[in-house]
This record gives structure tokens, sequence and C-alpha cells, in this order.
């Protein structure tokens, strides 16, 4: 026991002791320079343009500095060449620019050239790949929102790195909900940014790839970015085929005819069930057409879904034929005034085609229900004959063309006699 007295009392000598929340806070604000001057320290001896040791360098940092508690100073740095204070500016502490930052890229910016400092940031990420989340959560909303902030040189370089991470899957669309803000849409900021950023997305993607990418990030109307008094699709798609990215037009206007589809598809279901007369429904489809002007070839495809989702096929087998036959026959009045053209007419053979293919009810009534159309001048025999020949889809196409083989022959035949008297 006396032994044990004689022992030494532990001393506080190199004892954390734990500090008031609030003074870590204060101290916690300052921290990120710290983190920056020592990111620095990683990235000074690399020589200018040497992207492959700024890729080890960054690698190596990450071993001994918090990365992930650092996450949006770190991406502050490497894209805009330094820290950001609330409200877009640099913090004023006359540290120098990063010697690693997108900023430093070539003018006019150019994607290629880009493409270098992003596949540093590519290599940094695979390696931490927790990094991602922060960028695309937090980092590079946070950058875009000033992007008003820079200079028109630095402004473009932002954007087109924007689109290249994202294309390259290091970044989520959704990083642009950030220039939906108003202080960035009123001027055609957002706009032009956004060009840039699909501009360089699209050099290595498809249109299809960057239509997914903005769906899966929640980007749903394109016309957000453009400021409000210019919000129409004839605004968004001028203002695309004027830069050169035609693709990004097109594929809006295929967005715009879907969305005036579902909607005439409807209102036709609705009144046919309604039983309403066909003149009704025939002012009913123009007045949509005026609405939004969609190709007839687009239209007459769309009138038959309507009409068509309205009709009950549960009837007995040996019945089908004769109840697709008099359906079809009672909506021609509907679809024949739409019927301007051999493109439309053979569109409209290819959407029954679909049609009965989709449904195996009435797969037989196929050719008769051509008949009824043929009769009732809704398509011609030229059209019939070319859908034939080289226009049908290739939904069970061999069993349409070899069910209609007789109708066909029979009409060329009447082609070839009405030639001879004439």
């Amino acid at each position: 026991m006396s032994q044990q007295s004689t022992a030494p009392k532990p001393s506080l000598q190199g004892v954390r002791i734990k500090a008031r929340k609030g003074a870590v806070k204060a101290q916690a604000k300052h921290e990120p320079t710290i983190f920056r001057d020592q990111l620095y320290k990683h990235l000074e001896t690399v020589p200018e343009g040497d992207f492959d040791s700024f890729a080890t360098k960054l690698v190596q940092a990450g071993s001994t500095l918090e990365f992930l508690k650092y996450a949006d100073a770190l991406f502050e740095i490497l894209l805009v060449g330094g820290l950001i204070q609330p409200g877009g500016s640099y913090i004023d502490d006359g540290a120098p620019v990063s010697p690693f930052t997108i900023f430093n890229a070539k003018e006019p910016a150019d994607v290629d050239d880009l493409k270098k400092y992003i596949e540093v940031l590519n290599k940094l990420i695979r390696r931490y790949k927790y990094l991602q989340k922060p960028l695309e959560e937090s980092a590079l909303p946070g950058l875009l929102q000033y992007i008003h902030r820079w200079s028109a040189a630095q402004k473009d370089k932002l954007a087109l790195a924007t689109g290249l991470l994202i294309s390259q899957g290091l970044a989520n669309a959704s990083c642009l909900q950030s220039l939906t803000k108003d202080h960035l849409v009123k001027d055609y900021v957002s706009v032009t940014v956004v060009t840039l950023i699909f501009r360089a997305y699209l050099v290595d993607q498809s249109m299809d790839h960057l239509a997914s990418t903005l769906k899966r990030g929640g980007i749903k109307d394109l016309l957000a970015f453009f400021p409000p008094n210019k919000r129409t699709s004839k605004e968004l798609e001028d203002h695309f085929k004027k830069e050169g990215l035609a693709p990004v037009a097109e594929w809006w206007a295929k967005k715009q005819y879907a969305v005036v589809k579902e909607g005439i598809v409807r209102d036709l279901q609705e009144l046919c069930e309604r039983e309403e007369p066909p003149e009704q429904i025939l002012v009913a489809i123009k007045a949509r057409q005026e609405e939004a002007p969609i190709p007839e070839s687009e239209l007459v495809q769309c009138i038959w879904q309507g009409l068509m989702a309205s009709v009950d096929w549960s009837a007995r087998p040996d019945q089908i034929e004769n109840l697709a036959l008099r359906e079809v026959g009672k909506y021609t009045p509907i679809i024949q005034p739409f019927c301007n053209g051999a493109k439309t007419e053979v569109a409209l053979i290819n959407v029954v085609q679909v049609y009965c293919y989709e449904d195996t009810r009435i797969i037989k009534a196929f050719p008769q229900i051509l008949k009824v159309l043929y009769n009732k001048d809704c398509i011609s025999d030229q059209a019939i004959i070319y859908w034939h020949q080289k226009g049908s889809k290739p939904q069970g196409r061999q069993h349409f063309l070899k069910s209609t083989e007789q109708l066909v022959k029979f009409l060329q035949e009447q082609e070839e006699d009405s030639d001879e008297e004439e």
C-alpha cells in the first residue's frame, strides 16, 4: 500500500481538453485557409502543364489532408483557383491563385484543353470516391450560383468544365438547378452557361445520353433557364439552332410533341366515351392543333390511338373482325380530314400495324382494316403499295406483309389497268 502511495500522480500534459462548442466553431471558420495553404505546398512543386504529376500530387495529398472535411474548399481551389466566401467573392487574405485550377486553361476556352484538367479531377475522384457526392451536391451548385461573378473567359471555362464533369459521370445534372435562380436567369447568363455545358457534353456523348442525364438529374424544363419573357418553345429552338446545337432544339421539339400528343389521345378517348358526334371531335382536334401544331404524320397517329383507346375489344373471338371493321368505319370521318399526302397515309398504316401487332385479338383483321381505310379515302393505293414494298415497321412485319399480299396485288393490277386506259 505504502509503495503505491508514492507513485507519481497522473499529469495533464499532452491530454487534450475538450473546448466548448462555440470556441470550436469560431476556430473552424479559419481552418479552410490552413487546408488551402497545405494543399498549395503539394501543388507548388509541379511544373505548369504536367497534368500527370498534378494528379499524383493530389492523390498523395489525400493521404495526409482531410479531403472529406474540406471537400467544398478542395473543389473551390481546383475549379476556380481559390476559396470563396458567401456571396461569391474570393476570400481576400493575399493568397495567390492555386497552382492547379481550370481557370489556368488557355483562352478562349477550349474543350480539348479543359479535358486535361478534368482528367486530373477524374483520377482524384476515382481514388477518393467519397468526393463525388460533395462535388455534385454542394461544390458545383455553389459555384454555379455565383457564375456571374467571374470574367467572360472564366465563365466559359467553368461552364465547359461542368459539361465535361457531367458527361463523364463525375457529377449529376441536378447541379444545374442552381442556374434557375432569378438573378442568373434574367440577363441570359443561365442560357449562355447551359448552352456551353451542353456543347461540352455533346462532344463525346449523344443527345439521347444527355436527355436521360437531364431526366435523372430532375431537369425537366429547359425554359426555366430562359428569362421569364422569353419562355416559349420557339425562342428555345431558335436559340439552340443559332448556337449550332440543332440536336437540342430537335429533342425539345419532340418532347413538346409528346406532351401535345398525350393531350390529344386523352381528349379523344374522353370525347369518344361520351359519344360526342364526329363534328365535335374534329373541332377539338383542330383547336389542339392551333394551340401547338405538330406534323400531320404525327397527329394522325395520335388520332388513331385516341379513337381506339375507347374501343372495348372483349367481344367473342369470332366477332372481333366485324367489331374492328365497324369501329374503324365509324371513326373514318374523323381520321380522313387529316390524311393529306403519302407521308401521313403511310404513318397511319404503320400505327395500325403496330396497334394490331400489340393486340393479338385483332391481328387477323389488319387487311380488312386497311380496306376500310382505303374505301373511305383515308389511305391511297400508292400509300399501301409503298408501305408493303419498303415502308412497314419491323413489328410483325413478315406476318403483315404476307396477310396483305392479295390486297396489294389487287391494287397493283388496278393501277396497271388505269394506266392502260389512259
